[in-house]
């Protein structure tokens, strides 16, 4: 039996950048951009390009032509003054971005992205596109799963997203994945969440969107009125897509 690496980061700041180069990396911003992400390729965007910073993405546009891009994102939860779209998955919608390429940028999720830079691949992961990204990698020798967090706090929404990346992997493979501590309380959370799902009588995707409304992300989007985003973003497989951020031309694709 092989044996791989599967290493959970909660925080990017808790990998050097330089130590994800030559691993498959899925980089997790639950609550929403890696989420939102998903929709947007789902809808038929050409492609979507991060950013760090909102001038940057204000000043690509420029350069592409505004007209011709979509523009996505937002600080604080809402969306950005000027910008076309927030952060909510359900606005990227065929009409609005099919066959367009979207610049996007988040608070915490596009930086997440940024720090993956020197992985020999990236992908974008979240619950909607669960099992699509666990085939995507799991012949990869080495796979790092970065967590974005919010303000460089952790958030128990991207662990357990983690968490069932984890499970996905290990149950879904005949690899013998040696695993760090934080991918074994990841994996631990998503079993505990599977367990109270069953003892409810509800749907995994059903349990998730409840327990999004106590975790940090969760809380500051009800807070801001963004509460409805929680069950798309808890809905498990409603894509089949593995989005790949090509770092050279710096742009994601779907698989």
């Amino acid at each position: 039996m092989s044996e791989r690496t599967l290493r959970v980061h909660t925080l990017p700041a808790h990998v050097d950048e330089q130590q994800l180069a030559g691993s498959a990396v899925i980089v997790i911003d639950l609550l929403r951009a890696t989420t939102t992400i998903c929709h947007a390729l789902a809808a038929g965007a050409k492609e979507v390009v991060p950013y760090r910073e909102i001038d940057e993405t204000l000043a690509a546009a420029e350069r592409a032509g505004r007209a011709n891009v979509v523009l996505g994102g937002e600080r604080g939860g809402r969306r950005i003054g000027g910008f076309d779209l927030g952060n909510s998955p359900a606005e990227f919608t065929s009409h609005v971005v099919r066959n367009r390429p979207v610049f996007i940028t988040t608070t915490n999720g596009t930086r997440a992205l940024y720090h993956a830079r020197f992985a020999k691949r990236v992908f974008v992961g979240a619950i909607v596109n669960l099992s699509a990204v666990v085939v995507a990698v799991k012949n990869e020798p080495r796979v790092d799963i970065v967590c974005a967090g919010t303000g460089g706090e952790e958030t128990f929404e991207d662990i357990l997203a983690a968490g069932a990346m984890v499970t996905g992997l290990c149950h879904s493979t005949g690899a013998n994945w040696q695993r760090n501590h934080a991918a074994r309380i990841a994996a631990d959370a998503w079993q505990q969440l599977l367990r109270e799902a069953t003892a409810a009588g509800r749907t995994p995707a059903d349990q998730l969107a409840i327990a999004l409304r106590d975790t940090l992300g969760g809380r500051n989007l009800i807070e801001v009125g963004l509460g409805d985003d929680l069950a798309d973003c808890a809905a498990i497989n409603r894509l089949a897509l593995a989005p790949e951020l090509d770092v050279a031309h710096w742009r994601i694709t779907a698989r």
